[in-house]
């Protein structure tokens, strides 16, 4: 019987859907997390009748044939890129992009990583960094003695010395944009690396065209819509209770119909 195995790939399908759900509820505080979707597709289909087929003698055609589907399969988990909320945390050396556009941090074996949690540090050396102690490019050194520091929403950084009224320029901070976004790839620690599906990156100085802001002492908020969410998850629970209850009823048919040859 078809159902059981419909019925399951129902079953696998949702539970997909709950787990990428799950996933998001868990990053509803984490800084700049895109929510994502779970896609589905319908498997093929056995044509036990094809439509258009002659039905008689006189050639008489069927208006609609029998086709009987094989069940559903898990096509993409897209991720929406949508911005989140800013946030202010009156913390200097935090950032947030308004608008598109991700920093480009160096990672450990010399490649390139993408994010847009600008909850940003100094090292030893007075380098700007990630949490997890990944330079931001290009490298800007903010000086011991340096009173303050600013951002510009062009990304400009400047700082005032001791003895100085002027303001010195350290560094300018760029933005990385990519064709797709969403073919870009979740490493953890909130960052994305470039695929093929993402297209290269192209990088630019925030407040250019197409490229987002910098806003000092705020960081990004996660995306995730949690009554949405909510709502996802007890959609996705009813789904998957209703092909649990066609395994059931289908079982009980194939018990029945056991019967019938005993």
């Amino acid at each position: 019987m078809r159902a059981l195995s419909i019925a399951a790939t129902g079953m696998v399908a949702q539970q997909t859907n709950v787990e990428v759900i799950a996933n998001n509820l868990a990053n509803m505080n984490t800084t700049g997390y895109k929510a994502q979707r779970a896609a589905f597709q319908d498997l093929l289909y056995q044509n036990v009748q094809a439509a258009g087929a002659q039905s008689s003698d006189t050639g008489t055609l069927l208006a609609s044939g029998i086709q009987l589907g094989a069940g559903v399969r898990t096509a993409a988990v897209y991720r929406m890129t949508t911005a989140g909320a800013l946030t202010s945390t009156s913390n200097t050396y935090d950032m947030a992009i308004s608008g598109t556009g991700y920093f480009r941090v160096q990672l450990p074996d010399g490649t390139d990583g993408y994010t847009r949690d600008g909850n940003f540090q100094l090292s030893a050396e007075g380098q700007l960094v990630t949490q997890q102690g990944y330079t931001v490019q290009p490298g800007i050194t903010i000086p011991t003695s340096a009173t303050s520091v600013t951002v510009s929403t062009t990304g400009l950084v400047q700082v005032t010395l001791p003895s100085q009224t002027a303001t010195q320029t350290v560094g300018q901070l760029e933005l990385t944009r990519f064709p797709n976004e969403a073919g870009l790839k979740a490493q953890g620690d909130n960052l994305y690396t470039e695929t093929s599906s993402s297209g290269g990156p192209q990088a630019g100085v925030p407040g250019s065209t197409g490229y987002g802001t910098i806003q000092q002492e705020f960081l990004e908020a996660s995306n995730v819509d949690a009554v949405s969410e909510i709502t996802s998850l007890i959609a996705a629970q009813r789904a998957y209770e209703m092909n649990s209850k066609v395994i059931t009823t289908a079982d009980t048919m194939l018990q029945e119909t056991a019967k019938l040859g005993s």
